[in-house]
């Protein structure tokens, strides 16, 4: 989150972040030696190491260094400002971000890079990094990582991982971004429900939904999107045990039983008249600002579009643990240092200078809406002053990042999200759907083996 990818953030009531299925780029080469701008052979392995000699500093003429982000929104300000910090900070150093929303960025890179147009350093979701990886569109950090000191300790185990594409590191992490529990404090007041009330298990959560129906109000609205429909269903999946597929990317594995299970607690949501039928767009979002819904799966990102809406009270929680343990859907955004053409390696070690600098700098950060991944930044007094950035934060014992394989995007936009579309707007029971998904992803996965071979 994706994306989770955060989304693009607008003040407007009526008009709210769009998260879209972002497609992995096309462009996959096949080998380590490529070929850059105007045919010049060009070793990955080779630039990797020439970048990590950025560890030590960057000492060369003056160089500027295109920096690629998708942060249209909200997110756009507080990146402004870390970069106008760090440009006045190094004399030999400018960096100048370009923008794109993120259902072109993931299109656009690959190809830029492949002819020899690319950035010097950018912004990659976690569950888009092990196709970058595939087609060779971003260098191994690995000695990168070493170089700077950084290891597992300076985040957190599952957030370092993340990074990870059969067994080699392609990111290096800057944020973490996963759902909460967002609370209209005035429905829930309405419904003569207070803080006691607030749910963390399935019974509270459920009775709480029960009394504000008694009350006239549908409070969970669960939309068939994958914002937010398809982000709590993977939540779910994941606390009654499941998984979204086989390690090796061979096979779906979401049309288990946790998955059934999963997907047939939203319809119930919907058959119990918690929610209205056929949600549209966003539709439980701008319902919940609107002070017609009272609970709302949503990502971190959405903290700064709700504190900018006069008037409005809410606040923030963990996700509730409806199923059997505690688990959360999660993306996080990672800094990786795309493939050069041979004239371009010279950028490489100031490319990782700026790299260190802004993951040193992640607590800045925060203020786009984020977690920052630097462990000393969440433990600073400064981030648990960020009260709903804090709770949040809580989760990440529990949160679960979308499987390491390549081309997997794609695989659940057209099959897993189809699903749960169709079950969550009645036209399929669970069962049936989930199934359905499975055998086509099945299909799609055998043809990603062929292409970039097993995950693990």
């Amino acid at each position: 989150m994706q994306r989770a990818r955060a989304p693009e953030r607008q003040g407007d009531i009526g008009r709210l972040p769009r998260r879209r299925a972002l497609l992995a780029g096309a462009g996959a080469t096949a080998g380590l030696l490529l070929l850059g701008c105007r045919g010049e052979p060009v070793d990955v392995r080779d630039q990797a190491a020439i970048a990590a000699g950025g560890g030590r500093g960057y000492a060369g003429p003056r160089v500027e260094l295109a920096f690629w982000t998708g942060f249209t929104g909200g997110d756009r300000p507080p990146m402004e400002r870390l970069l106008e910090r760090f440009n006045r900070e190094h004399d030999t150093i400018a960096v100048r971000m370009s923008v794109t929303r993120w259902g072109d960025f993931y299109q656009k890179l690959p190809a830029a890079v492949d002819s020899g147009n690319g950035p010097d350093v950018a912004v990659m979701h976690a569950d888009q990094l092990a196709t970058a990886a595939a087609h060779r569109t971003v260098l191994p950090l690995d000695e990168v990582a070493e170089a700077l000191g950084l290891r597992a300790v300076h985040f957190t185990r599952t957030l370092w991982e993340s990074g990870v594409f059969r067994g080699r590191r392609y990111g290096i992490p800057l944020d973490v971004h996963p759902l909460g529990l967002y609370v209209n404090r005035a429905v829930l007041a309405g419904a003569g429900l207070d803080d006691a009330a607030l749910p963390r298990a399935r019974r509270d959560y459920l009775a709480a939904l029960e009394q504000l129906k008694a009350r006239g109000v549908q409070g969970a609205w669960v939309s068939p999107g994958l914002f937010t429909g398809g982000l709590m269903f993977q939540s779910l999946l994941w606390q009654h045990g499941g998984a979204l597929f086989s390690e090796d990317g061979a096979r779906a594995t979401f049309d288990g039983e946790a998955g059934v299970e999963a997907l047939s607690f939203m319809i119930e949501l919907i058959r119990r008249g918690y929610s209205p039928r056929d949600v549209g767009q966003d539709a439980d979002s701008i319902a919940f600002m609107n002070n017609r819904n009272a609970f709302l799966w949503n990502g971190i990102w959405m903290i700064n579009t709700f504190k900018a809406i006069p008037g409005l009270r809410w606040g923030v929680l963990p996700v509730p643990v409806l199923g059997d343990r505690p688990a959360v859907w999660a993306n996080a955004h990672h800094l990786v240092i795309p493939r050069q053409t041979r004239a371009g390696q010279r950028r490489l070690p100031a490319a990782v200078v700026f790299l260190d600098w802004l993951s040193r700098h992640s607590l800045e950060w925060a203020e786009a809406g984020m977690v920052p991944a630097r462990r000393e930044a969440r433990e600073s007094a400064a981030f648990q002053r960020m009260t709903e950035q804090a709770t949040v934060e809580s989760q990440l014992p529990h949160v679960h990042f979308p499987p390491a394989i390549a081309g997997i995007d794609a695989v659940r936009a057209s099959t897993l999200d189809l699903a749960v579309n169709e079950a969550v707007l009645l036209r399929a029971a669970p069962r049936e759907a989930l199934r359905r998904a499975a055998r086509e992803a099945d299909a799609l996965l055998a043809s990603n083996l062929r292409k970039f071979g097993r995950a693990s």
